[in-house]
């Protein structure tokens, strides 16, 4: 399976090669927007309907798609111990880091008798979505959950889709549980979306909605992050870039190329590396290590869209990846602290030959919800900041509005802003 190699490619070919493999979504913009506005009027019912006809359950009343008190006791008994212990592994490291982001109140003086305060507090009510099928992504759950409790969110909801025996996948439901998810519902797609985002009878609406999903799920986020509650950040398919010279190891750079690949067929991975003997080495490894992996028709599709870069400069190395602005970025190059501190446009950075993606995505700490199709220019990963808002606070004594009172009532004249003036001349008995 060739990829597509480029050999110093000049700048005015960057913006082509930096491309994102995404599909036009335009197609199914009206679908999701009449699952919106049927869960809006028609709230439960609509779920359900949905859910029969897109999961192939059998539900026939709102109280199916709650997760049972029986699902929780199959799911503590059926996943294996050893996952338990992984699990709550994980969950401890992503709870460490997290817990260190925890802010600060900024409490100071402006000028004597002015105090300006500005805290951190939870959002109310997060709707978290997980993936089921093929690949129910239990490791998201944490990712969502442990930081939403970290931040101190009373109500957390997570939505899973069924499977068509009506049960939400098992490790889903001990994970949520086990991160102190209030909330469990047996929805997926777009419904759940626009249940979380609108609220229904059964799924009150929720004041911001995480997580991954499909082309739908994608689409009824970014609808709904414009009319009715905020939304975690915009996303597509997964991706990575790895940079590389004779210092990398061939055999660890194709398992960073095949693990992302494997995520879907849209995924991308991009190798941009030094000279064209560390990208022949590379090459050869993927072939050899894709011929003993389970997904390998999806990788196949994924790779089509891949490409492999060769500069033979540093500075072209470090401005391709800037200009890319990959989810993830794994630096296997001598002195990578020096490259990294030249990254200023990355979702979240992996340093050495010893720190692989999977790493990140599962249990070293930081957050695998990231930004994509090079949104990481300007936006940060998942972290507890987006579990919370800042809030600030003012007091002012008399002497201290006094201080200011004149500067207010000249600005707010200035702008033609009455009213805002004589709210200060009235508290200060001065006369227009």
């Amino acid at each position: 399976m060739p990829i597509d190699r480029y050999i110093a490619p000049p700048r005015s070919q960057w913006p082509e090669l930096t491309c994102r493999a995404t599909a036009d979504d335009t197609d199914i913009e009206a679908s999701v927007r009449e699952i919106l506005d049927t869960v809006r009027r028609d709230g439960d019912t609509a779920v359900i309907e949905y859910e029969n006809r897109f999961d192939r359950a059998s539900f026939t009343q709102a109280a199916d798609l709650k997760v049972t008190e029986e699902e929780k006791i199959q799911a503590e008994d059926s996943v294996p111990q050893t996952l338990k212990a992984s699990i709550r592994l994980a969950m401890e490291n992503i709870r460490k880091f997290h817990e260190a982001q925890l802010p600060g109140t900024v409490d100071l003086y402006t000028i004597p008798g002015v105090r300006c305060l500005q805290k951190a507090v939870p959002l109310r009510r997060v709707g978290l979505y997980i993936p089921g099928g093929r690949a129910p992504l239990f490791s998201t759950v944490l990712m969502l959950a442990v930081p939403a409790k970290v931040a101190g969110c009373p109500e957390i909801v997570l939505c899973t889709p069924p499977g068509p025996d009506g049960k939400a996948n098992p490790v889903i439901v001990w994970t949520a549980l086990l991160c102190g998810v209030t909330e469990i519902y047996k929805t997926g797609g777009a419904q759940a979306i626009a249940a979380m985002g609108y609220g229904t009878s059964t799924i009150r609406r929720c004041d911001k909605i995480f997580g991954p999903g499909n082309r739908f799920v994608m689409k009824a986020k970014q609808m709904l992050g414009l009319t009715a509650t905020a939304i975690d950040m915009p996303a597509g398919p997964s991706e990575v870039m790895v940079l590389a010279d004779t210092s990398a190891s061939a055999d660890f750079v194709a398992s960073d190329f095949l693990s992302q690949a494997e995520h879907g067929p849209d995924s991308q991975s991009v190798l941009v590396c030094s000279s064209a003997s560390v990208a022949d080495a590379v090459e050869e490894a993927i072939e050899s290590q894709c011929r003993s992996l389970s997904r390998s028709e999806i990788i196949a599709k994924s790779l089509s869209n891949s490409r492999i870069v060769v500069f033979d400069n540093t500075a072209d190395i470090v401005d391709f990846a800037n200009e890319y602005a990959p989810e993830h970025l794994i630096v296997s190059m001598e002195n990578p602290w020096a490259i990294v501190d030249r990254i200023y446009a990355a979702g979240s950075v992996f340093v050495g030959n010893y720190s692989p993606e999977s790493a990140g995505d599962y249990a070293s700490g930081t957050n695998h919800t990231l930004p994509t199709s090079g949104w990481a220019r300007s936006f940060s990963g998942l972290n507890l900041d987006s579990f919370m808002r800042k809030m600030t606070v003012q007091e002012l004594s008399e002497d201290g509005l006094k201080a200011i009172g004149d500067t207010i009532i000249r600005m707010a004249e200035a702008e033609g802003l009455d009213a805002h003036a004589s709210a200060v001349r009235i508290r200060l008995g001065k006369r227009k």
